[in-house]
């Protein structure tokens, strides 16, 4: 037996038992009662303190079966979203039909609805299986891809995209909490590394594909047509993939035996971070909004989703201006989706490995810095070599993004504050590329040199940012340590009984404020 337990009760029975035990160790110590019909959904399988222990090596071989299932799935999800949400990159270059200032707006309709949805989003998600809800949404954009195929009408691309940016705008709130409920601290930026890494391959894979349809004359339909048919299809097919096989929860984790699902929880109990609770919890949004950490990730959101607005609807355009072709452009601007990609698997690697989410933005932000220097210094088709290499350079900042991810996953506790701070992240990630889209004007081309200046500007504050946030967190674990150690004294704990608080507090919902055990990741 894989445990070392007597057999599972039924949830009645745990939280039942868990709040007899709850009410004699309270009295023993003089602690307040935790609230088992209060706390998470994990409450209905494992009790308020540890019941069940498991191996080091069952662990890890339950680890390997999550990874077989989750990271590919939402890395099939990103990488269908990000294909889809930079569709129109590509169709700019294959003869679409809208341009100037009109191309700049019909950009912008995608994170317009992505930014008005976004709350509302989170909050419905939280009210239905997480999964399911994710599904359904990607079905649907998929279908609102194809329809872009259908027409060549400025107001008709502006209210498909309006649409598309709402229906996406749930995909990383759902997949940071999934991979939040699943894996530990020093395992979730690595996860979130294998889904973000998308972003880069699909630069990849989108210019290949987009060079080979490009090629074709046109005379059925536009090239641009094709792509966006291409692409909805894929959208609908991964939906009905996360329908069927993601799982929405550890409790409700078909793929897993009940002993299974029951290890999953007690395997990130010591974390602190809890999983799933349906109920709305006004106190946690308040303090979500009075958090100040909450502001400074908003603020390195906004900061690092300004040149992602840019770059991820005019990189091509830019790489054109340097003297080459269309069709070379679409291949030689693949390379680049390749060094975005080898830096988020580094950043997510180092963030776990170090214990560290401020470092590695700071690692990914140089290269963008560094390259948007050289662009603004240089110009003319006898630097466009130099050029192409500088562009290649500026898609390491899109790692900072994937790490702010895994920053919310790891320093957010409270189901409602969680959703929240994802809200936030994810409402001003729609403002940054927002404001992004308007950063290069038509009237700059082809070198766009306010634009690239803007990007340098911005990412050198982020750097700032980025150190004053680790300190606050780092502070906060100093303050917190010393607490613990008061508590611990004051009431004459043994490390044991300071092992079962920590157990008690996991899954009582309660904010990372609350929860004296919690500790935040720098």
């Amino acid at each position: 037996m894989s445990s070392e337990s007597s057999a599972v009760k039924n949830p009645d029975e745990v939280e039942k038992n868990s709040s007899q035990l709850d009410d004699g160790y309270d009295e023993k110590l003089g602690l307040e009662s935790i609230d088992a019909a209060n706390g998470d959904e994990a409450l209905q399988l494992v009790g308020i303190e540890a019941k069940e222990h498991f191996s080091e090596e069952y662990n890890r071989k339950l680890r390997r079966k999550l990874d077989l299932i989750i990271p590919p799935i939402a890395a099939a999800v990103y990488f269908t979203q990000y294909l889809d949400k930079t569709s129109l990159n590509y169709a700019s270059i294959m003869g679409f039909p809208i341009s100037g200032q009109h191309y700049n707006l019909v950009s912008m309709a995608f994170y317009l609805g992505y930014l008005v949805w976004e709350f509302p989003t989170v909050y419905i998600s939280q009210k239905l299986r997480l999964a399911k809800y994710l599904g359904g949404n990607i079905v649907v954009w998929g279908a609102l891809l194809m329809l872009q195929a259908s027409t060549d009408n400025f107001g008709a691309f502006f209210a498909l995209r309006f649409l598309l940016g709402m229906c996406e705008s749930c995909v990383a709130p759902c997949l940071i909490l999934i991979i939040s409920m699943f894996y530990k601290k020093d395992e979730q930026a690595t996860r979130i590394s294998w889904f973000y890494v998308m972003n880069g391959l699909t630069q990849v894979f989108g210019g290949f594909v987009a060079y080979g349809i490009s090629y074709y004359d046109g005379h059925l339909i536009p090239a641009y047509k094709i792509v966006y048919l291409l692409l909805g299809g894929l959208a609908i097919v991964v939906g009905i993939l996360v329908l069927i096989w993601l799982p929405d929860s550890p409790v409700h984790a078909r793929m897993l035996t009940k002993e299974e699902r029951i290890a999953a929880l007690e395997r990130v109990r010591n974390d602190q971070g809890g999983t799933e609770n349906k109920t709305l919890k006004k106190e946690q949004i308040t303090e979500a909004l009075t958090d100040v950490r909450t502001w400074l990730i908003v603020l390195s959101t906004v900061l690092t989703s300004i040149p992602n607005g840019a770059l991820s609807n005019f990189s091509n355009i830019i790489i054109k201006g340097f003297g080459y072709t269309s069709k070379q452009t679409l291949i030689l601007a693949t390379p680049g989706g390749l060094v975005g990609s080898i830096m988020v698997i580094f950043c997510g690697w180092y963030s776990d490995k170090k214990g560290e989410r401020m470092l590695p933005i700071v690692v990914a932000l140089v290269p963008t810095i560094v390259g948007a220097a050289i662009m603004i210094g240089l110009s003319g088709a006898k630097y466009k070599g130099v050029l192409l290499f500088a562009s290649y350079l500026t898609p390491t900042f899109g790692s900072a993004l994937s790490t702010i991810y895994a920053y919310n996953a790891s320093n957010t506790s409270g189901h409602t504050k969680k959703v929240t701070i994802n809200a936030m992240t994810m409402a001003t990630f729609s403002v940054g590329n927002i404001i992004g889209t308007e950063i290069f004007q038509p009237q700059d081309a082809p070198g766009y040199i306010p634009g690239k200046t803007a990007i340098m500007v911005i990412l050198i504050v982020q750097i700032g940012v980025s150190f004053l946030l680790r300190w606050v967190n780092v502070r906060l674990n100093k303050q917190r340590k010393q607490k613990l150690a008061e508590e611990t004294a004051r009431r004459g704990w043994t490390d044991a009984d300071v092992q079962r608080e920590r157990e008690r507090h996991a899954f009582a919902d309660l904010t990372d404020k609350q929860n004296l055990f919690f500790v935040y990741t720098a």
